[in-house]
């Protein structure tokens, strides 16, 4: 079904105006003017260069994150738009430097490798060599302990080595089904073996490189290595050192480290040579960047823009959250010039700390009640460059109405490649910002976009940068969302809060999502 129609009989069944009786769509000067700037005037482009290649990723408390935020507050007020950065509290401050992982013998070659997020680097950055070792294999966690003094000034490889770095679907398409499923099931069982390794020690890996990273460094290690591989060609994922203090906890590209941990294996005598720089800064101050222009009938009624501004910083931050960023930032750029005076009080939330759990939005929540008791609606985007294509009304049913009601004013073009739209939906319980504003009840809504592999490619990688962006989608969904923006603003009546029961998957009653504290300090967190 076209994607209008399905809105206009959800707008009827929802007792609201049927399309036919309303003004059409390009007969709405503000929405036509909204397409005509957002498709002939796009800065989605130029926004997004500086803010990739110029300012980088941003690692929250990192030199990158304020300076991305000082540069939010700069453009919003070149725009004519009130904005301010923040506080909330503070967070371990940290400069990432650079990282050179060279194998040394028994022959050379230049690794591709960097420290993690929050990691040590080597003392003032020199060059360190030692032996890459493999975790042994011991019996329980005494055996163990007796190993420990031979690690002093090793490497150690705290992950096992995949056995293939090409991805599933390359083998189903290539493979004959024997050879496919007979490295699968190798696979599986290296894992179950890997995974008892690590638990016979008595300690955790976890994210990061957890409690063993830190007993490993205790124990004199020159470096903790591993290698978390996304399953896409060429693709890890880069998170954090779980509180590392001097040791470097360093991830290798999958290929890369399975050379590594063969050698090792095979007694070839790998050695390697690292040099990485890094800074703590201490506890620094942290904040979201908020924007907004007041309402000029209902100003204490909010429709809010929500993404994400932090990210990790194992490439660009591109896709999460770049893209979300610039939809937001572009939408409120579109919306100050072809609606100045909104009825309702327009914010855009740039939030910090989204990584590390919602951080930033959930302290906003709570540090600006009026804003979540007076939320008309909030619209968040999270999940990739892809053009938007589903939207749930998030567990409150009557809400529903409303957002069919603006969805059949958005044209066609905007709405036809929808895969579906959840009414009443179900309440989500923490993926992205919105969750925030959602568990007091407040119609918080999340816009899906398309894939492109995201999960496998992009989402906390090293390879979330520049080049994987579809600007033609990203401008499409700041158009989208600055009309939702502007529908909900002029919308007459009040987003009713009435929440669905909520069932297990069970069928069991179930909970509406409970509110989280906001964290203040990087001390209270723990993953």
């Amino acid at each position: 079904m076209n994607a209008r129609i399905l809105f206009a009989a959800l707008a009827a069944v929802a007792g609201a105006t049927p399309l036919a009786a309303q003004t059409f769509p390009t007969d709405n000067p503000t929405i036509r003017r909204i397409w005509e700037i957002g498709q002939q005037q796009s800065q989605v482009y130029p926004l997004m260069q500086v803010l990739l290649d110029s300012i980088g990723p941003r690692l929250t408390a990192t030199p990158e994150h304020k300076a991305g935020n000082q540069w939010l507050v700069r453009k919003y007020s070149e725009w004519g738009i009130p904005a301010s950065e923040a506080n909330y509290g503070t967070w371990k401050g940290w400069r990432r430097g650079f990282t050179h992982v060279d194998l040394v013998q028994p022959r050379t070659r230049s690794l591709e490798g960097m420290i993690l997020a929050w990691s040590p680097g080597t003392a003032n950055g020199r060059p360190v060599t030692g032996q890459a070792v493999i975790l042994p294999d011991v019996a329980d966690s005494a055996e163990f302990v007796r190993w420990l003094p031979s690690v002093r000034g090793k490497f150690v490889l705290v992950d096992m080595a995949q056995p293939t770095c090409r991805p599933d679907d390359n083998w189903e398409q290539w493979a004959t089904d024997s050879s496919f499923e007979k490295m699968k099931a190798q696979r599986d069982t290296a894992r179950r073996a890997w995974a008892d390794r690590i638990r016979r020690t008595g300690y955790n890996i976890s994210l990061g490189t957890g409690t063993l990273g830190r007993r490993l460094e205790q124990a004199g290690a020159a470096g903790v290595i591993q290698s978390r591989w996304s399953g896409g060609w060429g693709v890890n994922r880069i998170f954090d050192s779980k509180n590392l203090q001097n040791t470097p906890s360093i991830d290798l590209s999958c290929e890369d480290y399975g050379m590594v941990f063969r050698l090792a294996q095979n007694n070839q005598g790998p050695v390697l040579r690292v040099a990485a720089e890094a800074q703590f800064t201490g506890e620094t101050p942290v904040g979201n960047v908020i924007a907004e222009i007041r309402g000029s009938e209902k100003p204490n009624e909010y429709v809010v823009l929500s993404s994400h501004f932090d990210s990790w910083d194992g490439a660009q931050g591109a896709t999460d959250n770049g893209t979300g960023t610039i939809v937001m930032l572009e939408a409120m750029r579109i919306l100050r010039q072809v609606y100045p005076n909104p009825k309702r009080t327009i914010i855009s939330g740039h939030w910090a700390g989204e990584e590390q759990g919602l951080i930033g939005s959930r302290a906003f929540a709570a540090d600006r009640p009026e804003v979540v008791n007076g939320l008309q609606a909030l619209f968040n985007q999270d999940n990739g460059t892809g053009r938007i294509v589903n939207i749930s009304a998030s567990g409150l049913p009557r809400a529903s109405g409303n957002l069919a009601v603006w969805l059949s004013q958005v044209p066609d073009q905007l709405t036809r490649f929808f895969q579906s739209v959840g009414l009443p939906g179900i309440p989500g319980g923490g993926g992205s910002d919105y969750a925030s504003f959602l568990c007091h009840g407040a119609p918080a809504f999340n816009l899906g976009a398309l894939s492109y592999d995201y999960g496998t490619y992009t989402w906390h990688t090293n390879r979330d940068t520049f080049d994987k962006i579809n600007f033609d989608d990203v401008r499409a969904n700041a158009i989208l969302t600055a009309m939702l923006v502007y529908l909900a603003s002029e919308d007459p009546t009040t987003v009713p809060r009435d929440r669905r029961v909520v069932t297990t998957p069970g069928g069991t009653p179930g909970q509406w999502p409970a509110c989280q504290p906001a964290i203040r300090r990087s001390s209270e967190w723990t993953r």
